[in-house]
């Protein structure tokens, strides 16, 4: 025998007893109520007599191992009964286990003497944000792995057979039951990215680079990276509150938790080689915005080791009955970073449909921690980039790039969703909802629509019916054109119109649009209020129309955006306004000229507007906007242009708009709007500030809702308009109520203006259009909303011009009698 082989021999002699003595002892498993047969996250699990333990994870899913000889696993939750199983040495093992409820145990601490050991803890914790918290940092950066997974959940056990379900009958191949206490859920989409994260605190600015993006089931990959990047999708347990579906939530951590949380001292470990405390944590009320879960507070450093909490059960928002977060931290260059973060969220309308798991997984590496970019580096407008390759990342990409790795179902998706997609009823469902949401029908390369336009009535047209097309996708992606015919079986007279807009560029994003149109407009009615031939419009209408004007336009517009937040338009426009109805001849007020059966206008109108940091979901012409955290800010600049195509009149507008929100918690939120505008020059009242009034019964939050159309106008104003969503803050108070999940509201606008002597020679006003030049004009509202989570109703109140004589003098002129009271309802889709 050789002297190597001898050695083999001999050091395998010498390992022997050492392994033996080294097996590994390793638990798996699942936690659950006794009574429900619910999972039950974060209870705490450990080795009886070492100092080995974790915690369940949001399903109730547990591993432990240790090498150190024990035959005792010990389970303890608030609330239930201590639990200790018997387990085998050295072997790997399945134990899920039932835990009994002890409601004895169930908030009795008797304090003899001192304070709550939880509170000093706490106390700690908050002292040593400044060091801890990452936004307290000069700077830092690190390489984000974002992975977001959706399974349909609560799936009826016979929907398979369903004859519907036969063309998609292979996808119920992946669901996934491998516990028969669990639900079983079907995944139905998943993303991952990649990208580094920057952050400098002064001046502060975050920048973020998405360097890979792989996304199942959609088309517009690089218009949903943007949201799945860190930028979004970061909670912060540091913030006094978290932003949770539009909601606040009070922080466990928070400066003023106590008023907020119970808090208990329940163990102490050692979590990897950090000594820890355990520290519970519950809402005092019931119904409020707050977390209930499990704190790892570190010793020394006082910073958070690990977090798992869950929403309250009772908590007022809506569509999510489950929302787990686990978050785990390591400490790099003296301060506590984020290594982990898991987010569950179970979403559902109603107990009995399937709902949805939404999954997000999080993973941070490469931390680098006050060590700044060059200042030119944070100084780019565009903090959020997505890489032009950062959807064609090939395989072998994400299989040396990605920090964990996919499980069998993960890795499934991507196939499934593929098959999916080819499926006739995968499509017709797709149609459906496409049509329901963007109001057209598509058909090859054309679509028709809107449809809410088929059709509508009104007392001048009489029934108007509408036939729209559009070019579509599949036609290009680069241009659209569209047009549409409608007729007035009243008036006997066609409307018409269309318009042709074209990417110039898609980065930066530059169009052209070209429009003509020959129709009626209502006069004195919100951009945010529904259109005139909108069906709904003519089903919720509360007066006879009378401000209906004839109008034929052409216009051209150029749209460029240098980058995401500042977009800018510049229209030529040349109008010609004719009235209709009993205003069949514009009436000048100087005897010398003739009456004027129409108003020609040619004008050029620049809008810049700014919404730092706001981001879109794009379709390829339209986006919806996902909101800014920043005011939003509307500058418009109009001269008018005398002799340009006919033009009658030269004048300059002016125009600035301010919308923004701010919190106060714990009593909700507030959204402000600040609006102005000026002319300078002399103009008929037809191109003044009309502002807008609401004659129906529908809500419209740009109107006065108790103000007609047609009513005001003004040539200088000033208006604010203040929205307080109290989030439930005192129905929350009342037990009975607590269950509805009411909200209050309440509204209050006032708006100054006049109109000047010039302006007012121009034309002779209808009789029954008044100038602001008495006093403001105020009203107030409150309301519910939420009701049946779909609905809204607001009770209003006018406080100014209601007295007697303008109220009859009004109606005498107009037909319209001025309401001091109203009741407008709408229908929302809120959390």
């Amino acid at each position: 025998m050789s002297f190597f082989s001898s050695s083999k021999v001999f050091f395998i002699i010498f390992l022997l007893p050492s392994l033996a003595l080294s097996q590994i002892t390793k638990v798996s498993g699942k936690v659950y109520d006794a009574d429900t047969k619910e999972p039950l996250p974060f209870v705490s699990i450990s080795f009886k007599g070492i100092k080995v333990s974790t915690t369940s994870d949001v399903e109730g899913n547990y591993s432990v191992s240790t090498s150190t000889p024990t035959d005792t696993l010990v389970f303890s939750f608030i609330g239930y009964k201590v639990e200790k199983k018997a387990i085998k040495k050295g072997v790997s093992q399945v134990l899920n286990v039932n835990l009994q409820s002890d409601i004895t145990t169930i908030p009795v601490v008797d304090v003899i003497a001192g304070e709550n050991p939880a509170i000093i803890i706490l106390r700690k914790v908050i002292k040593a944000k400044i060091y801890n918290d990452k936004e307290k940092l000069d700077s830092y950066q690190y390489e984000v792995y974002n992975k977001i997974e959706f399974d349909l959940n609560n799936i009826p056990k016979n929907v398979a057979e369903k004859k519907m379900a036969k063309q998609i009958k292979f996808i119920f191949d992946y669901i996934d039951s491998s516990n028969v206490k669990e639900k079983p859920y079907l995944p139905l989409f998943i993303s991952e990215n990649l990208s580094d994260y920057y952050y400098k605190k002064n001046p502060k600015f975050k920048k973020e680079i998405i360097k890979a993006s792989k996304i199942s089931g959609l088309d517009n990959e690089k218009s949903v990276s943007q949201f799945m990047g860190e930028m979004y999708q970061n909670v912060n347990i540091y913030d006094n509150n978290i932003l949770v579906f539009g909601k606040n939530f009070v922080s466990p951590i928070s400066d003023n938790g106590t008023l907020y949380y119970k808090y208990y001292l329940v163990d102490s470990m050692f979590l990897e080689s950090n000594w820890c405390y355990q520290i519970q944590f519950f809402p005092k009320r019931k119904g409020e915005l707050a977390f209930e879960g499990n704190l790892w507070i570190a010793d020394s450093t006082w910073g958070v080791k690990r977090l798992e909490m869950s929403i309250a059960p009772d908590a007022n928002i809506n569509y999510v009955t489950m929302l787990n977060v686990i978050q785990e931290y390591e400490y790099v260059d003296s301060t506590w970073m984020q290594s982990k973060d898991k987010l569950v969220v179970d979403f559902k309308t109603q107990k009995k449909l399937a709902g949805f798991y939404g999954r997000k997984t999080t993973s941070y590496e490469n931390i680098v921690v006050n060590k700044p970019k060059p200042d030119d580096f944070y100084s780019k407008t565009d903090n959020l980039i997505v890489m032009e390759d950062a959807n064609t990342k090939a395989d072998t990409f994400w299989l040396n790039n990605r920090h964990d790795t996919l499980s069998k179902n993960e890795k499934a998706i991507y196939m499934m969703v593929d098959s999916l997609q080819n499926t006739k009823l995968y499509k017709t469902w797709q149609d459906i909802v496409v049509t329901i949401y963007g109001g057209y029908k598509v058909w090859g390369y054309v679509e028709y629509g809107p449809y809410y336009s088929a059709i509508s009535f009104n007392s001048y047209e009489g029934v108007r019916p509408r036939f729209g097309l559009r070019t579509s996708n599949k036609t290009s992606r680069w241009f659209e054109a569209s047009g549409y015919v409608a007729y007035g079986t009243n008036d006997e007279q066609f409307k018409y119109g269309g318009e042709y807009k074209t990417f110039i560029t898609k980065k930066p994003r530059q169009i052209v649009y070209f429009n003509y149109k020959k129709d009626y407009e209502l006069l004195g009615a919100s951009q945010s209020s529904l259109s005139a031939d909108n069906i709904l419009t003519s089903l919720t209408r509360r007066t006879t129309v009378n401000s209906l004007t004839g109008f034929e336009q052409f216009r051209i517009v150029y749209e460029f955006e240098p980058f995401d937040g500042w977009n800018n338009k510049v229209y030529f426009t040349n109008k010609t306004i004719r009235p209709l109805g009993d205003k069949y001849t514009y009436l000048a007020s100087d005897a010398t000229i003739q009456e004027k059966d129409q108003i020609i206008t040619s004008e050029i109108r620049i809008v810049s507007r700014f919404a730092w940091n706001e981001k879109y979901i794009e379709g390829t012409f339209t986006r919806s906007s996902m909101g800014t955290k920043a005011p939003i800010v509307i500058v418009e600049y109009t001269p008018g242009l005398k002799g340009v195509l006919k033009s009658d009149y030269t004048y300059q507008k002016l125009y600035i708009n301010i919308d923004d929100r701010f919190r106060i918690n714990p009593i909700g939120y507030t959204n402000y709007v600040i609006d102005a505008g000026m002319i300078i020059g002399k103009v008929p009242y037809p191109l003044m500030f009309l502002h807008p009034g609401n004659e129906t019964y529908v809500y419209d939050w740009a109107s006065y809702n108790l103000m007609n159309y047609y009513e005001f106008a003004s040539d200088q104003y000033v208006a604010v308009s203040i929205f307080h969503h109290f989030d439930g803050f005192f129905l929350n108070k009342v037990p009975l109520l607590r269950k509805l999940k009411w909200r209050e509201v309440f509204i209050a606008k006032a708006m100054v203006g006049s109109i000047s002597q010039a302006n007012r020679d121009v034309l002779i006003f209808p009789t029954y259009l008044s100038s602001l030049n008495k006093g403001p004009y105020y009203e107030v509202g409150a309301g519910l909303e939420n009701i049946f989570k779909i609905f809204r109703v607001d009770c209003f109140w006018r406080l100014s011009y209601i007295d007697k004589a303008y109220q009859e003098n009004y109606e005498v002129l107009s037909g319209k009698k001025v309401n001091i009271f109203g009741v407008r309802a709408s229908l929302q889709v809120i959390f």
